[in-house]
């Protein structure tokens, strides 16, 4: 726990915009410095007064390897702020919150922005090691017939087939499996239906759907584009979702047996979000007004095969030191990586064998009620920018308790490696 409060003052991020089998119009830091611009400019403080900016990033471009300090520099937070990069795949945006914590709690810092983004659009594509070993040779060649001979051995073929970043950065190196293989895993353990997963996926859709036409998305800050363009919502709901139109999706990480399809998994999507964390000292020192604070948070490890129970293994500490049930608390936020993922969290809370061998309990924490969890839709509905996951679904689980009355709140995230990240918020 805590060892001092440690407020979350606002929250702000940008529309998730899916990818369209192009680069999206936003890059990394442009989101990351419209979300912070939109999120400070209506803070009591100025951006200097920050004393750390953290960013969480699984894919920074090239040329904005540290994004943080980037993203710090071009809000306006001045060269006397510190700015720095998290990575810990897709909780890299709660890692960002964590991080904060500790520094808040070790009394290195008082007020801090943290958050996370990532625009998957942007991906690279990289040359094949064949490629790049022929371009290696190519430097070295000292004549013209050296270089006619490298041309004459080239095959277009290697040329032209670049290796997908995203394609590697989604398959775990160390049981070369790609994440929809893990919730393939999940699916046939605990013997998750395609109907189940299809449900669960028009159900986000729908709460999205409905959350949007209420306002209940008050923390997306419009995006402009460089021809004028205005990006106001979180595009890649699908308000015609249906369980006839998704049963028409063919099985794509395992073609012949899988279940786990393009619409029962997380898309494609390019977004950003920040939340500004205080201490009790910068609370009273700014007359903030905090929405909430960060009462607890833990990491877990588990079979990188089995990835998608992450949450169950990283909640289930904060319940148990804490002293709840699944449903004494009054909302939930598990990401939505894939359907049969989160399912498989909640089948595994109610199975006595997994709960006993696997988190070493004396019985089944129970059925978590399906009432309290992503009231407003998730990740299948909104995607899942990787970094900024894990900070959008603290920022939004505040949201929905203060709105709802609530009081206390779960976000948690499985994370690419066989990791699990989780927080426990209240209101304030």
């Amino acid at each position: 726990m805590n060892a001092k409060p440690v407020y979350i003052i606002d929250g702000a991020r940008t529309p998730f915009l899916k990818a369209r089998n192009a680069p999206g119009p936003f890059s990394a830091g442009d989101l990351a410095t419209a979300a912070g611009r939109a999120l400070l400019v209506r803070q009591p403080f100025a951006a200097e007064d920050l004393d750390e900016v953290i960013l969480g990033c699984a894919s920074p471009s090239p040329d904005e390897v540290n994004i943080g300090r980037v993203a710090a520099l071009r809000m306006g937070c001045g060269h006397k702020v510190p700015g720095w990069t998290v990575m810990r795949n897709c909780a890299s945006g709660m890692q960002a919150l964590d991080s904060a914590i500790s520094n808040i709690n070790a009394g290195r810092s008082q007020l801090v922005l943290a958050g996370g983004v990532d625009a998957l659009s942007h991906a690279a594509l990289l040359y094949s090691r064949t490629m790049v070993l022929w371009f290696a040779k190519m430097a070295q060649a000292k004549s013209v017939g050296q270089k006619a001979a490298l041309f004459a051995k080239l095959k277009p073929g290697a040329l032209l087939s670049p290796v997908i970043g995203i394609m590697k950065g989604l398959t775990d190196p160390v049981v070369n499996l790609l994440m929809g293989q893990t919730a393939e895993n999940l699916a046939f353990r605990f013997g998750i239906t395609r109907d189940q997963m299809d449900a669960f996926s028009v159900r986000s859709h729908q709460r999205v759907a409905a959350g949007q036409d209420a306002g209940h998305y008050g923390e997306v800050v419009p995006l402009v584009g460089r021809d004028g363009k205005v990006f106001a919502a979180d595009d890649g709901v699908r308000r015609d979702s249906s369980m006839q139109g998704l049963a028409k999706l063919k099985p794509f990480f395992d073609r012949k047996y899988g279940k786990v399809t393009p619409g029962n998994s997380s898309q494609i999507t390019d977004g950003g979000a920040w939340l500004v964390l205080a201490s009790e000292e910068a609370v009273e020192r700014h007359r903030l007004q905090p929405i909430g604070r960060i009462v607890d948070s833990q990491w877990a490890g588990l079979d990188p095969a089995q990835m998608g129970l992450g949450p169950v293994h990283a909640a289930t500490p904060i319940l148990q030191r804490h002293g709840l049930g699944l449903n004494d608390l009054d909302a939930w936020e598990i990401n939505e990586a894939f359907a049969a993922q989160v399912i498989g969290c909640l089948e595994a809370w109610k199975d006595a064998a997994y709960c006993k061998e696997q988190l070493g309990l004396d019985a089944p924490l129970g059925e978590l009620d399906e009432s309290k969890l992503n009231v407003d839709g998730g990740a299948i509905a909104l995607g899942h920018p990787v970094g900024a996951s894990g900070a959008r679904i603290v920022l939004h689980l505040l949201h929905v308790l203060r709105r709802t009355g609530g009081r206390r709140g779960i976000a948690t995230i499985c994370i690419g490696g066989g990791q699990g990240g989780a927080m426990l918020v209240e209101t304030v």
